[in-house]
């Protein structure tokens, strides 16, 4: 089996699937978010605010470019990993990247009070929202497969990726 890729909006559930399905098929998982943070020592906020969003994709695409391998992975992406057009292509050719489709208004219900989205610092509305997934649209639509995630719980999702892959 390929590598499983998980992208979308945050708060689209990409970490929370990602645990899910790979207990579901019994494989390990990475949040590459997660990996960062680790490896670099401090938030994403952090990131952001101290090294800004061009230094963040460099090293988020290394990260990326290190872990995609064609093994029995599942990896949850942070929501803007495909604006990188080498981080797209290489994700594309190399795994099975699926898009969690979510609207902007559960998106905005999910998230309205984590402070922790460098994007969404101190404009967290369902406008900004929409700013930025129409902005990403065009690469979330690249992915493989794209699942709409509204009103459906984590283990609906994983059944329904499962069951088309």
């Amino acid at each position: 089996m390929k590598t499983i890729v998980l992208t979308g909006m945050m708060g689209a559930g990409k970490t929370t699937l990602a645990e899910v399905l790979a207990q579901k098929l019994n494989i390990k998982y990475i949040d590459i978010d997660t990996l960062i943070e680790s490896n670099e020592g401090k938030k994403i906020a952090d990131i952001f605010t101290q090294n800004g969003e061009t230094y963040f994709r460099k090293i988020e695409k290394e990260t990326i470019k290190q872990i995609t391998t064609p093994t029995d992975l599942v990896i949850s992406l942070g929501g803007g990993a495909l604006e990188n057009k080498d981080t797209r292509d290489l994700l594309l050719t190399n795994t099975t990247v699926i898009y969690l489709k979510t609207s902007p208004e559960i998106i905005f219900e999910r998230i309205k009070n984590n402070t922790s989205r460098p994007l969404l610092c101190g404009n967290m509305s369902v406008e900004k929202i929409k700013e930025i997934l129409e902005k990403r649209e065009a690469n979330y639509q690249s992915a493989t497969l794209t699942i709409t995630t509204d009103n459906k719980t984590p283990e609906q999702i994983a059944d329904e990726i499962t069951g088309v892959l």
